[in-house]
């Protein structure tokens, strides 16, 4: 990529490498967030994760994630106010929004798990509706004050100078909803902790079933919320910051911005590392099991898939049944 001159760089005019770095960093971690979202989209639907509702939680947030990476990756070296950097600011806000609202649910079931020790597989569809339909409501605000999306410290979104609209629609709803997320985090892991000690000793039905609930509910999911937090941290700091400056035409502190733009459009990237810890994943990550999941997508049978001790059993005719013939193939 080529250096931003002094006209297209607005925020650092008298350092325009500033720009350029900033820049690259946003290319290289939307990148790496792509390539992390279509792993995990990749792996829970080759091996039909999606079965199950934990694992369709994360599928949703990481399609979310994507596309929000995608928007990341659309700004222009130069950018102006013209219909493609409103359209990009909106695709921005509708899919920052979305990925909030999706680690808000998850931290909701994390946290109805463990007080009710319950499911909430049947809110899936009410998941949808709000992190979906409330997403597009909030990113459509900002058209109804006339259109104050365009350029926003290297890429489009609120414009500068716009900081009603900013800690409206984002940055206060963001920080009361990471207060949330916080804290139910917190009482999450205290609760899994205190519980992991009184599960021992003799057998407990009920303790079995929290064992389970805890190891297919709650172990996959814990470490999202923590994701989106450290992602988010950055930014929130870097736009309280420009806020407090008191005028747009202040230049924003370099570092703040350079990692603040670093680590937005990381989200995706984090989710597919904290994915790919996960033991089972792990264990998947086989040509044999890769191989075996694409012949079941095709229809085909697998060897894997019968007993090794499976023989055709003969008749007293000689013959073998239908059933026992196919077992042979």
């Amino acid at each position: 990529m080529a250096n931003l001159t002094n006209s297209s760089c607005t925020e650092w005019p008298n350092n325009p490498n500033y720009c350029t770095a900033a820049v690259v960093a946003r290319i290289f971690s939307a990148s790496l967030s792509i390539l992390g979202c279509v792993f995990m989209i990749f792996v829970i639907v080759l091996f039909k994760k999606y079965q199950f509702f934990v694992q369709r939680l994360i599928l949703w947030l990481s399609i979310a994630a994507l596309l929000d990476a995608i928007g990341y990756l659309m700004s222009e070296d130069n950018i102006t106010k013209n219909t493609f950097c409103i359209f990009q600011a909106f695709w921005v806000t509708y899919f920052d929004w979305t990925i909030l609202l999706w680690v808000c649910c998850i931290t909701f079931n994390l946290l109805w798990s463990v007080l009710k020790f319950r499911k909430t597989n049947h809110l899936e569809w009410v998941y949808h509706v709000i992190s979906w339909g409330l997403s597009l409501v909030i990113a459509c605000i900002p058209f109804s004050n006339g259109i104050v999306y365009g350029p926003a410290n290297l890429l489009c979104w609120v414009e500068a100078g716009e900081n009603v609209m900013r800690f409206a629609i984002w940055f206060i709803p963001l920080f009361v909803l990471m207060t949330f997320t916080t804290f139910a985090y917190i009482y999450v892991l205290y609760v899994i902790n205190r519980r992991s000690k009184v599960w021992t000793g003799r057998y407990n039905p009920e303790n079995e079933r929290s064992k389970i609930l805890l190891k297919e509910d709650i172990k996959p999911l814990r470490f999202y919320p923590l994701v989106f937090l450290v992602s988010n941290l950055m930014p929130l700091i870097n736009r309280i910051q420009n806020a407090s400056q008191g005028g747009s035409t202040s230049e924003p502190v370099f570092l703040l911005a350079f990692f603040a733009i670093l680590s937005v459009p990381l989200q995706g990237f984090l989710n597919a590392f904290v994915y790919g810890l996960n033991r089972d994943i792990l264990s998947k990550l086989r040509w044999l099991h890769i191989k075996t999941a694409f012949q079941q997508w095709r229809g085909e049978k697998s060897i894997g898939e019968y007993p090794a001790d499976t023989r055709p059993v003969m008749r007293t005719n000689g013959s073998t049944s239908d059933s026992e013939t196919d077992n042979m193939a």
